[in-house]
């Protein structure tokens, strides 16, 4: 191991990230670095600010083309679902079927494994996703662009701090593999984020980041009944749990 993988932070923690959260194409990165996947955690409110960006920059084209808010909020989740490969929204969906469908942790356990969806699945997609578009809606018409930015940067920052909170409820998977990230990069992430946030959105980002954490400690509790712990479903609708409160929470403000 060498002095870079043991270091706090590293300047390939942010492509590691990218690498562990989204679907972009980048350049192949040397071996080594994936050793560093849990001290990369503090990151990934920065794999927020990217994806967010891009998605952002899209809905800048279609607000130029003067298309209706609610389909630049269309466009907006679309390049969210895009870039990072529904992998939170398809966590969102197993999370329901599992955590419901099952009545034991080891049946849920099994549930959220299987690639077929359910029901609990398709109603949770359907209606967060309606939820998400229409809160994204809403700030486009407000002109709070960068609403949507803060909601992505900051809802990432609590998955490294659910990875710590609760131990991993299987032996296998995304989550295991990356292991629980070391207090200091989950401290780091979440300074990170508000100091992003409060820089994008001022004063009116806290009681967003205030809500999105309770709906973090929420699912937290709720999987640690119900399977033990947490898995990396569990931490995808973590994520798209809290960016829809931050959303939501954010509109009631403006």
């Amino acid at each position: 191991m060498t002095k870079n993988d043991t270091a706090p932070f590293s300047v390939w923690d942010i492509p590691l990230a990218l690498v562990l959260l989204t679907r972009l194409p980048l350049p192949r990165l040397p071996e080594e670095t994936f050793t560093r996947q849990s001290r990369a955690a503090w990151a990934f409110p920065l794999a927020g600010l990217i994806v967010g960006a891009l998605a952002c920059g899209t809905a800048w084209i279609a607000i130029w083309a003067q298309l209706p808010a609610f389909a630049i909020a269309s466009l907006i989740v679309v390049m969210l679902i895009a870039t990072t490969g529904a992998m939170h929204e398809d966590g969102l969906a197993d999370t329901f079927d599992g955590l419901w469908g099952g009545f034991t942790a080891e049946r849920r356990l099994e549930i959220m494994k299987d690639s077929h969806i359910g029901t609990y699945g398709v109603l949770a997609l359907l209606l967060s996703q309606l939820l998400r578009v229409t809160a994204i809606a809403a700030l486009v018409g407000a002109e709070m662009m960068t609403g949507v930015l803060a909601a992505c940067v900051f809802s990432r920052s609590l998955m490294p701090a659910l990875m710590t909170l609760l131990k991993n409820a299987r032996h296998s998977g995304l989550s295991h593999s990356v292991g629980a990230p070391p207090i200091s990069a989950v401290l780091a992430g979440l300074v990170l984020a508000a100091l992003l946030a409060l820089g994008l959105l001022g004063s009116l980002a806290l009681a967003p980041m205030l809500f999105a954490m309770i709906s973090c400690l929420i699912v937290a509790k709720i999987a640690k009944a119900k399977i033990g712990g947490q898995t990396g479903d569990i931490l995808g609708a973590t994520q798209q749990v809290s960016e829809i409160v931050f959303l939501l929470t954010l509109i009631t403000l403006i």
